[in-house]
This record gives structure tokens, sequence and C-alpha cells, in this order.
């Protein structure tokens, strides 16, 4: 009877669980507040990079591949980023992105969001048209990110 009673604890536990889930509103994590997007919120900085290490690991000329997207690379590349550190404003317009932060924590300072935007370690970052900003390391830690984009001229370096 014991073992009845502890297994139903268990499954109604599981149901009150996924029912919080089910119901409650989706928050994710390193994106802009809700009620704090607003065209034009964050202006375009002229600072340089400082601090950054960008080391592409790879590349795909996508022209070359079945889906014939001519003009295009998707390119994989690691970030690091010092204490202090700068990656300077640039925009996403004709480069969609996915940042992906694997250690540390960093500020993103974004055109369309009135308060700056915290990224932590484990946090996916998508950048699409729209999509204009800088990013500051603020913490005492190295920050470490991936990312992979999609870029129509290879000599763009931007970051």
């Amino acid at each position: 009877m014991s073992s009845h009673l502890t297994m139903s604890r268990v499954v109604w536990t599981g149901v009150a669980v996924l029912g919080a889930l089910t119901f409650a509103t989706p928050v994710f994590a390193g994106e802009c507040p809700a009620g704090k997007t607003k065209p034009n919120a964050q202006p375009m900085v002229d600072h340089k990079a400082v601090g950054v290490t960008d080391v592409t690991l790879g590349t795909i000329d996508l022209g070359k591949q079945p889906a014939r997207i001519e003009g295009r690379e998707l390119r994989f590349r690691k970030l690091t980023i010092a204490p202090g550190g700068i990656v300077p404003w640039h925009t996403h317009d004709d480069r969609p992105a996915l940042i992906f932060v694997q250690q540390g924590e960093i500020v993103e300072y974004a055109s369309n969001c009135v308060d700056p935007i915290v990224h932590k370690a484990g946090d996916i970052r998508p950048e699409v048209h729209g999509t204009s900003h800088w990013w500051k390391n603020l913490g005492k830690e190295t920050v470490i990110l991936y990312v992979g984009d999609v870029r129509r001229d290879p000599n763009d370096n931007h970051m």
C-alpha cells in the first residue's frame, strides 16, 4: 500500500509540474524585456573592437550545396571577449546569425531595446533583419561565444 501511495504522489507531483509548465507564460533568457522594445531605442555608437579574438572555425559555400544559395557563405566562428572587451556596433540586416554563449556573461545594447540585454552561459541569441547592436563584457570572466552566420561578402569581417 505504501508503494502505491508513493507512486501516487509522484504521479500527482508530475501532473502539477506539467500543468504549471503548460499554463505558465514563457520567459526566454537573453531577450528584450516585455514592453521595452522600441525603434531606435539605442543610438549607434562608434566603439572600436577591444579585447576580442574572432576565429573562423569553418565555412561552407552555400552556392555549391543542394539549396544553391548563390553568393552566400555559412560561417562558424568562435569569439573570445576579455573582461572589458567590446564587440563593436554592427547590423544583421543582411547577415542572419545565431549566437551561443558558451562561457561567461555579456551585455548587448540593441537598437530596438530600451534596456541592455544580459546574455549568460547557455543562452542562444538569434540575430536577424532589424537587429543592430553592440556587446560589452562587464564581468571579470572571459566570455566565449560561438557564432553561426550566413554572409554574402566573404570580405565582410563584421563581428
